[in-house]
C-alpha cells in the first residue's frame, strides 16, 4: 500500500502538502499531484501533518484518514486576552479536598495531554497512576527512606532539598511530601530513548493546563519523582517497566480553596529583541 494516496477530484494542486511534511518527503510529481518517493518512506514520523493540513481532504496516509481526524473549530479556540488570563490564572495547587476524581475523568484528561508534541512525533510518554489514597502512603514510605539515605550519605545535594525537615515533618504528620493529594500521575519513558525526558515533561505540562477547565488542580510532586527515578525500593513497588524511568510526577485532585486574584511575576528576561 502507498504511505499517500490522493484524490485527485479533491486535490487543487496548492502543493501545501508538500511545504508542511516536517520530513521533506512529499514532492510534487510532473502532472502537479503530491507524492513520495518510496525510498524515502522510512523517514515519515507519521505526524498527520499532511492530512491535516490538506484544505480540501484530498490526501489519506495509509495509517490516518481525513475521516479519522477531528474538525478544528475555530469557535473553540481561546483568543489572546483569554489565554493571557488564563496561563497567569494556573495555579499549583497544594491544599485538596478528600474527594476522588472519577477514573473516567482522569482517563480523559491523560487523553487530552497526550497530544502533547514529542521529538520526532515518538510520542514517548506512558502514565501511571497511583489512583487509591493508601497505596499512596505505603509508597511514600520509600520516598522517606530515600530522603533519610541522601541525608546520610549525600548531605551535599540533601541540604540544600531540605530532604532532613521534610522528612521530620512528614514523621510529624504534616505530609509536605505529597500534600494529602488523592491521586499522583506519572509519566514515565524508556530511558533508552532521547525524547522520552522532553516528552514526558511537556506531556506533564500540558496536564496540568488541562485539568482546571475539569475543576482539578495539580502540583507538580518532585520529591516522589526524584526518589522514583533513582531508590530502587520504590522503583520495584511501583513496577514500572523494567527500562523505564520517571520523569515527572503529578499530585492531582480537587482544590479545596479558590483563588481570587493573580499574583505578578518578574518581569521576563529577554535577549536579542533590542
Amino acid at each position: 500500500m502507498a504511505m499517500i494516496t490522493i484524490d485527485q477530484e479533491k486535490c487543487v494542486k496548492d502543493g501545501i502538502c508538500v511545504s508542511e511534511c516536517p520530513a521533506l518527503i512529499i514532492i510534487r510529481a510532473k502532472d502537479g499531484f503530491p507524492q513520495i518517493v518510496e525510498e524515502t518512506e522510512g523517514f515519515c514520523i507519521n505526524c498527520g501533518h499532511c492530512v491535516a493540513v490538506c484544505p480540501t481532504a484530498a490526501l489519506s496516509h495509509k495509517n490516518l484518514s481525513p475521516e479519522a481526524c477531528l474538525e478544528i473549530e475555530k469557535n473553540l479556540l481561546p483568543d489572546p486576552e483569554s489565554m493571557e488570563h488564563f496561563f497567569r490564572y494556573r495555579r499549583s495547587i497544594r491544599t485538596y479536598k478528600k474527594k476522588q476524581v472519577p477514573k473516567a475523568l482522569l482517563e480523559r484528561i491523560i487523553a487530552i495531554a497526550s497530544h502533547a508534541p514529542s521529538g520526532h512525533n515518538r510520542q514517548p510518554v506512558q502514565w501511571h497512576v497511583i489512583y487509591e489514597r493508601e497505596k499512596l502512603t505505603q509508597l511514600c514510605v520509600h520516598v522517606i527512606d530515600w530522603m533519610k539515605w541522601m541525608i546520610k550519605e549525600k548531605p551535599e545535594i540533601a541540604r540544600p532539598m531540605e530532604l532532613e525537615l521534610v522528612v521530620t515533618g512528614y514523621e510529624a504528620g504534616n505530609d509536605i511530601l505529597t500534600r494529602g493529594t488523592p491521586h499522583l500521575i506519572l509519566a514515565h519513558g524508556n530511558r533508552e530513548d532521547f525524547s522520552s525526558q522532553s516528552g514526558c515533561t511537556i506531556a506533564m505540562t500540558w496536564l496540568e493546563l488541562a485539568l482546571p477547565a475539569f475543576g482539578l488542580g495539580g502540583c507538580w510532586c518532585g520529591y516522589f519523582n526524584a526518589a522514583a527515578a533513582s531508590w530502587p525500593p520504590l522503583q520495584a513497588a511501583l513496577g514500572l517497566p523494567k527500562k523505564n524511568l520517571s520523569y515527572g510526577a503529578m499530585m492531582v485532585g480537587y482544590p479545596k480553596y479558590a483563588y481570587h486574584r493573580i499574583p505578578p511575576r518578574n518581569s521576563a528576561v529577554i535577549t536579542g529583541l533590542q
